[in-house]
């Protein structure tokens, strides 16, 4: 086997508002990257907007290293091992096979993987994964995944649709339904969507919010920390909402898999009042053999990063840097 030790990777990181474009080494070092508009109506006009931003990448960005692969993460159920792009999400399903769309459109090789997986993978290959083989990459921005390592290997599932713990449900009670017909499940409270539904809900209730509302535009997360953290009453309720439905889901992810470590990413878990807060709703007895507890990610762009892994897996470089 040749080790494979220069060379890059263009990596695609679909998300729900932002297309992230990255070079990426074979060393896991992302060296330029550049954001486009993403839309993920359905997978047809995704996959789209991934070509143009790719052509464009490729157009304006000086690329360091002749790119041996593109790989690209996305949201919704994946079968990476053919390449195929099996469901955006429940209800808008299109298999697509994109690595042989993306191939015969740039000529590279292609490999494609789910968004968290990839991020999961990332961090297992170049972070945390040093230090623990059971850990929870737990991704909260617009809405609420997770990816599992149990003793050093990856839960993909029997239909690859493992880690959607945005819906488990965290309050049976709760008048929050979710597009999958159960009411109290977590995306709807504390992902960054979920957390402007919930404003836009209570707004009414609290005249004398001093939280800007702009019609047709999303509320951030940051920005309904920030007014909780200064007493807004609207802003410090939906965030306490958010932090005690955050926690439920941590221990219950905890009864599943025992990890010792649990990692952070997403934006809606860049904010340090709201991690305290979800900490202040931990049980300690629960939460008692998790060594390392809400930790962020060591990675910039975990999700590009795995991206990039799903391109050299897809030329056969191994995680050692081998080609085989």
């Amino acid at each position: 086997m040749e080790k494979q030790s220069i060379g890059s990777v263009i990596a695609v990181d679909l998300g729900g508002t932002s297309i992230l474009i990255g070079e990426v080494t074979v060393e896991g070092e992302v060296i330029r990257t550049k954001s486009y508009p993403s839309d993920t109506t359905s997978q047809a006009i995704a996959l789209h907007k991934i070509i143009d931003a790719i052509d464009d990448y490729k157009k304006t960005s000086p690329i360091q290293f002749e790119p041996m692969a593109i790989g690209i993460g996305v949201v919704g159920r994946v079968d990476g091992t053919r390449g195929v792009w099996l469901e955006i999400e429940p209800g808008k399903s299109q298999e697509t096979d994109v690595k042989a769309i993306i191939e015969s459109t740039f000529g590279i090789r292609c490999g494609i993987e789910n968004d968290v997986a990839c991020a999961t993978k990332a961090e297992q290959r170049f972070g945390w994964g040093g230090q623990s083989d059971n850990f929870i990459y737990l991704n909260i921005g617009t809405g609420i995944a997770a990816g599992f390592i149990v003793d050093g290997h990856y839960v993909g599932g029997a239909s690859y649709n493992s880690g959607e713990v945005g819906h488990m449900v965290v309050d049976l009670h709760s008048d929050v339904i979710c597009g999958c017909g159960r009411r109290g499940c977590v995306e709807r409270i504390a992902s960054g969507l979920g957390l402007h539904e919930r404003i836009l809900a209570l707004r009414s209730q609290f005249p004398n919010s001093s939280l800007a509302v702009q019609g047709g535009e999303r509320v951030t997360a940051q920005a309904i920390f920030a007014a909780a953290e200064s007493g807004d009453e609207l802003c410090a309720r939906v965030c306490e909402e958010a932090a005690s439905a955050t926690a439920a889901l941590v221990m219950n992810l905890v009864r599943v898999s025992d990890p010792d470590t649990i990692v952070l990413g997403g934006g809606v878990t860049k904010s340090d009042y709201f991690i305290g807060r979800v900490k202040s709703h931990l049980n300690s007895k629960t939460m008692r053999f998790v060594a390392r507890s809400l930790v962020n990610t060591k990675l910039p762009e975990p999700g590009l990063v795995g991206a990039a892994l799903a391109g050299l897996q897809a030329i056969g470089i191994t995680k050692e840097g081998y080609r085989i």
